[in-house]
Formats: structure tokens, sequence, C-alpha cells
């Protein structure tokens, strides 16, 4: 039986969107109200839960691929290890490489899908931008946009909240 999947966008959808764009340091993780509650929800529903993050920072030379790991490790003690994976993309077009890792391309979602036997037809994708969206979409997967950003029109579903996209997920 194939699994099924929520991948999750990190800035702005896990954690409170930082102040400085770039979140490295686990002590400035801010955890919105209600995303803890809904992971655990769609944990209880026998969901994956893979977070998917382009992280720029790093082929900047802002931070480290150990830094992004640190604040996943914080993430997770802080909800009691409910995430199963984390993908991350540390490339940048104009700073190191293109790559199909990169959001809006998929590959990060469709390596996860090929190693947790993921069935696209039951899994969602949540972010909080367009390329969060696209990503989805290319992988086959339902999307919901979180947020109030009305140029993001492409997304199946939109909700304002964690757990408005939570409930859009379990009544599916």
């Amino acid at each position: 039986m194939r699994a099924k999947c929520v991948f999750l966008d990190r800035d702005g959808v896990l954690n409170e969107e930082p102040a400085s764009y770039y979140l490295y340091r686990p002590e400035d993780v801010q955890v919105p109200t209600g995303v803890i509650e809904g992971l655990r929800r769609m944990k209880e529903a026998d969901y994956l839960l893979i977070v998917i993050t382009n992280q720029a920072g790093v082929a900047k030379g802002l931070y480290g691929r150990q830094d992004v790991l640190r604040v996943h490790d914080h993430f997770q003690s802080l909800c009691g290890g409910l995430l199963d994976d984390i993908y991350f993309c540390p490339h940048h077009p104009d700073h190191s490489t293109n790559s199909l890792l990169r959001k809006p391309d998929s590959l990060m979602i469709e390596k996860a899908m090929a190693k947790y036997n993921i069935d696209p037809a039951t899994s969602w994708m949540i972010g909080d931008r367009e390329r969060d969206v696209q990503a989805g979409q290319k992988a086959g997967l339902c999307t919901i946009y979180l947020g109030n950003n009305p140029n993001v029109t492409s997304s199946t579903h939109h909700a304002a909240d964690f757990l408005e996209a939570t409930v859009l997920v379990l009544n599916s």
C-alpha cells in the first residue's frame, strides 16, 4: 500500500516568516499557533509529514547545511518528533547553480515520493508562496496556499492558517 503524505514548506508555514528572511539559528524559531496541533492531527490520520524547503542562504554563504539541520532538530524537539523527514535545496541560480531541487521544481518532492512510496493522489503540499504550489502541482499533489496573498491563485485550496489547512487535508 502506498503512503499518503503532507509536504510542508518551512518558513512561513511551520514557523513565522523570519524578519531577516533567513532562519538559521534554532533560537529564532517561532512556531505559529495551531501548527503543532495540526501536525499531530495529520500524523494521527496516518500522514507522513515531510519538510520541503529552499535554503538559498547556504548558496549565499550566510549559513551552512548543519545550521539548516540544527533548526530542523530544534523544531522536531518542539513538536515531539512529528516530522518524518526534511529535504532542502542549498542552491540558488545567482549564487551557486541551477537545480531541479529548488522549488518551483519538484525534485525534492519526487525524491521523497520514491523513498517513502508516496501516492501523489492522496498527498498534499502546503506552502505560503507560489513556488511551493507550483512544485506540488508538478508532482501531482493537491495544494494548499497558506496565507492571504491574492497573487497566489493556482493552488487547489486556500487556507488562512495552519489549522484551516489541516481541516482541508483531513476532510478530503
